[in-house]
């Protein structure tokens, strides 16, 4: 047996050893009650449509870009669910939930070893749950950076993007705020930080991320002009960004309701408030294009919806149905403004990844302490908004929750470009990227001509 086999069998038999560490389902004593099981079940079916949402990630940017670069948008989105989830199981989930560590990390729980998965006899989401809950939702942190660097980013280089934001940038925020650590111990007055279901530990992150990797690549060629005036590239298929836009719309009734994390009562004012901030979101998208431009752009109006979701999940669980309409009008009408100032500053994001993760993202923070009406089990008291007599102190804690994410994004997504492009390199050659990334990164055409041989 040569030494490269031998090499390889004990590299394999290391794994099967990790592996073999991690838990089988154990019988408890009692089992569970109903309630435990239908909190388990509603869970997993709310993150089962998170992981759909993949594919209207893929629709969306795949549909918003080029058509001779169609394979290359879905192997990326792929992969962000392929390497994502393996990632976090090796390590992710540990960072972000072990019990061990400190303030600043989780540890164990490595490949979910020595965690009991059954459902606990006296009730509350099984560990198993829990993972498969989480695990789709980095899977969605990464996908938004896909979009912002569309069409000119090297496959190989993505791929340690993607392993990057799942196995350690992403975990770690989850573990400062919904894994207990440090800015979850933080107060500001009687305030302390809420982000129901995410605009800033899923989208912001997101969001940023998209926004450094724009940055680092720079613009398409082609993008500007020799004055430096942006020229539109259009996208190649906008029957799949609407049909994109409704399968997120959809994902969306998984994403922020099921972070209730139970099948209880507040899950229908979660979801009531998610349907109307992404209807406040389109309209108010069309009111602001068709005057600022004379048209109503669907690709920009389809944007627009999505800003209204991204901008309702943070206080989907504490405002009213009729300050959702309100977070979610404004979140449509910043999309819009915040598109044209990044491509003025010649940041060239493809699908408007930036605008609409990160900077309503943000938004959605913030709107947590303006109109926060209701005890989302964050906050931990009613009537914590601004204009709900709660004070200044809600909008403070957020605005430092988003300062202390932006800055920790920012900076380990820069020091991961920084790397990937002073060693294997970030951006394809430039004769690839007018020619296309589908045959020359991955061998294939997205549409392809018939081929017909002779008998």
């Amino acid at each position: 047996m040569s030494k490269r086999t031998l090499r390889i069998a004990s590299g394999l038999g290391g794994v099967v050893a990790i592996l073999a560490l991690t838990p089988s389902v154990g019988l408890a004593q009692e089992g569970p009650d109903t309630q435990a099981i239908l909190d388990n079940i509603w869970v997993f079916i709310a993150g089962a449509l998170v992981f759909f949402m993949q594919a209207g990630f893929a629709l969306v940017e795949a549909g918003l870009t080029r058509a001779k670069n169609v394979v290359n948008i879905f192997a990326k989105n792929m992969m962000d669910a392929v390497v994502g989830v393996l990632a976090f199981f090796a390590c992710g989930y540990a960072f972000a939930f072990g019990s061990g560590g400190g303030k600043f990390i989780g540890s164990g729980a490595y490949f979910l070893s020595g965690q009991d998965l059954s459902i606990p006899a006296d009730g509350g989401l099984s560990t198993a749950t829990i993972f498969f809950f989480q695990v789709v939702f980095a899977a969605t942190a990464v996908t938004i950076i896909s979009g912002g660097m569309a069409e000119r980013t090297k496959f190989i280089s993505y791929l340690f993007i993607s392993l990057a934001m799942t196995a350690f940038i992403y975990p770690v925020v989850v573990h400062w705020t919904w894994g207990g650590g440090w800015i979850a111990q933080m107060s500001v007055g009687d305030a302390v930080y809420s982000d129901f279901a995410g605009s800033g530990i899923v989208h912001m992150v997101g969001g940023i991320g998209a926004l450094m990797g724009a940055w680092f690549l720079g613009p398409r060629i082609g993008k500007y002009d020799k004055d430096g005036n942006p020229r539109a590239i259009p996208g190649h298929n906008i029957p799949f960004v609407v049909l994109g836009v409704f399968i997120l719309w959809l994902g969306w009734f998984g994403f922020n309701p099921g972070s209730e994390l139970a099948a209880d009562g507040a899950v229908m004012l979660v979801g009531v408030n998610t349907l109307l901030a992404a209807a406040a979101g389109g309209l108010a998208t069309t009111v602001t294009i068709w005057a600022k431009t004379g048209k109503p752009d669907l690709s920009m109006i389809c944007n627009g919806v999505l800003a209204g979701l991204v901008a309702i999940t943070a206080p989907c669980g504490s405002v009213n149905p009729g300050m959702s309409v309100i977070i979610g009008a404004v979140g449509g009408i910043l999309v819009v403004f915040a598109v044209f100032f990044f491509e003025k500053i010649k940041i060239d994001d493809p699908v408007g990844a930036v605008s609409v993760h990160g900077v309503c993202g943000a938004w959605g923070l913030l709107s947590v302490g303006l109109f926060a009406q209701y005890d989302d089990a964050f906050l931990g008291r009613a009537d914590a908004g601004l204009f709900y007599g709660g004070g200044f102190d809600q909008l403070g804690m957020q605005a430092l929750m988003l300062l202390v994410i932006a800055v920790w994004v920012t900076v380990t997504t820069s020091a991961v470009f920084f790397v990937l492009k002073k060693t294997i390199g970030l951006r394809v050659e430039p004769e690839e990227e007018i020619e296309g990334l589908d045959f020359l990164e991955h061998g294939i055409e997205g549409y392809a001509p018939d081929v017909s041989y002779a008998s």
